[in-house]
């Protein structure tokens, strides 16, 4: 079992965005973790926020605590606010879930 969580996010700056995903990805992969899809969203039809949404992926780890050691990493926390923190606008988690392997 993988532990996955499905984000929407609001990005204005998407040359910034990548370069946050390139500088977080070899950190991510120690942690078990990839993306199991990724989607630009033209226009929402729905949605439980006031958050606008124009990027929606699935992020997985090995497992819960995976996630939770990625997310405080130190190394993670300095790329995410060099990078992540001035691309995006809105951060959305749509849901937290294991998914079979």
């Amino acid at each position: 079992m993988k532990y996955e969580m499905l984000v929407g996010l609001q990005v204005h700056d998407p040359e910034q965005y990548q370069d946050y995903r390139d500088a977080m990805r070899p950190l991510l992969e120690q942690h078990g973790g990839g993306f199991r899809y990724d989607f630009w969203v033209a226009e929402t039809l729905a949605a439980d926020t006031d958050n606008e949404i124009n990027r929606v992926f699935a992020i997985y780890f090995s497992d819960e605590s995976q996630k939770d050691a990625f997310f405080s990493n130190e190394e993670y926390l300095a790329i995410k606010q060099k990078f992540f923190e001035k691309s995006v606008t809105a951060t959305t988690v749509i849901a937290e879930y294991s998914v079979a392997d």
